[in-house]
């Protein structure tokens, strides 16, 4: 497999080694549900959820919230997130699981909405095309694919050099992965939100048509 192993993540998760976390959900994730785009009782899959501030924050605003991670310390972190906020995030879950694999279980795992933040930028680009018929195989017709594409160009791109994680999300790479006679897009300009870590994320709703 390409790109970072399930004891690479495995081992950043034990020692704390997540300067891509921010602590609290992402600020998008407020706006996409102030702006209606996420709304109470619909069902929101979260694919790579890491320590699960999002599956929180959408439990507390009335969604029905499931995580995926493969990574065993990821998953303990994110459920014992869940559990100590008690019944504020009774409408929220986590499994641990492979995006690349996974498929829902029934009615009350088909997501309305799936949003993508973190998981595209930490997969080796070898696997985006799987992943991203993955996004498609799991959303409904109209339902929509919130994300947050990750830009971190590095001077070695000039060469050919893929580094990451995170990789980076060049516009033109995400429309070719996501075509428009499969997805409609959000027009541009798009929401360019700061990563702490000098990046930032261009936030993009696209429709399953």
């Amino acid at each position: 497999m390409s790109g970072p192993t399930p004891d690479f993540w495995q081992q950043r998760f034990e020692s704390g080694q997540t300067a891509w976390d921010r602590g609290e959900a992402h600020p998008q994730l407020h706006a996409w549900l102030a702006q209606g785009l996420i709304r109470p009782g619909q069902t929101v899959l979260v694919p790579g959820c890491g320590r699960g501030h999002e599956l929180l924050a959408l439990g507390r605003a009335g969604v029905t919230a499931l995580g995926l991670d493969y990574t065993p310390a990821a998953v303990a972190q994110a459920q014992a997130r869940l559990h100590a906020a008690g019944p504020l995030a009774a409408s929220a879950q986590v499994q641990q699981a492979d995006v690349l694999v996974w498929q829902p279980q029934g009615a009350s795992e088909q997501p309305d909405v799936v949003y993508e933040q973190t998981c595209l930028c930490a997969l080796h680009p070898d696997h985006w095309t799987s992943y991203a018929a993955q996004l498609h195989r799991w959303l409904p017709q109209g339902g929509h694919l919130l994300a947050l594409f990750m830009q971190a160009r590095r001077e070695s791109a000039q060469q050919g050099t893929v580094e990451g994680p995170p990789y980076h999300g060049d516009i033109n790479a995400m429309r070719a992965l996501f075509p428009s006679p499969l997805w409609e897009w959000s027009a541009p300009p798009y929401a360019a939100v700061p990563h702490p870590q000098g990046w930032f994320e261009l936030a993009v709703a696209l429709r399953k048509r």
